[in-house]
């Protein structure tokens, strides 16, 4: 097997420890700034929802400054995100480079684009379940909890899906400007040193990758599903 895999993929072989480690650290991109996107974005698609026009905490000045902010943010090309957070990056995490480099500019990609996923999830609910929450007396935390997120636990998870497969993306982009991971080990071996074996093989475990997130994605919204 290790003879057939040295004439298949010979340059991957001569560096294991390498590909390892940048599959580690695209998970350790993919994992942190998962969970803050995840959390920050989540609060933002329930904040334009609920202060919407005739949302259950309806404030159009709060809605509009958030719309504009997501919608600001949604149309920077991540490659030009990346550089112009650099001084922030460098302030927040006291680095500009490598993992924990990536982590503010994948955040500030990731987010305005979960919190819409977030708000077009939400946008499926049926309002008459809400009316009728609020009809019962429900307040405003209640009914975004026992409501709102309760019962849209499906279409957030296929959200969250959308958003994490696309957050692969991003660290792969991270990685080829110094972020590490699959993204550097990709053009600096394969692209760089004409090692096509190597871009074979990065293309496969990120695809692996997706299959394995999109099938828990999956699961996760089918068993949520009334």
């Amino acid at each position: 097997m290790q003879e057939l895999l040295y004439k298949l993929i010979p340059n991957v072989m001569d560096k294991p420890e390498i590909y390892v480690r940048s599959i580690k650290e695209t998970l350790q991109m993919l994992w942190w700034s998962g969970v803050l996107s995840f959390m920050l974005g989540l609060f933002l698609g329930v904040a334009i929802t609920v202060t919407q026009k005739n949302g259950i905490l309806q404030n159009i000045p709060v809605y509009q400054v958030l719309d504009k902010i997501i919608n600001f943010f949604r149309s920077i090309p991540f490659i030009i995100l990346l550089a112009g957070l650099i001084p922030l990056t460098r302030c927040i995490m006291g680095t500009a480079i490598g993992v924990k480099g990536a982590i503010v500019p994948l955040v500030f990609g990731t987010v305005p684009f979960f919190a819409r996923q977030i708000e077009s999830a939400l946008a499926e609910l049926d309002t008459g379940v809400i009316e009728a929450a609020r009809s019962m007396g429900g307040g405003p935390v209640e009914i975004i909890f026992r409501v709102y997120l309760k019962e849209s636990i499906a279409p957030i998870a296929r959200a969250t899906t959308i958003t994490a497969i696309a957050l692969i993306g991003l660290t792969a982009m991270a990685g080829a400007v110094g972020a590490g991971g699959l993204g550097d080990f990709a053009i600096r071996y394969g692209h760089q040193r004409n090692q096509i074996d190597v871009t074979y093989v990065t293309v496969l475990t990120l695809v692996l990758l997706i299959s394995v997130i999109q099938v828990i994605g999956n699961l996760i919204a089918k068993k949520s599903t009334h």
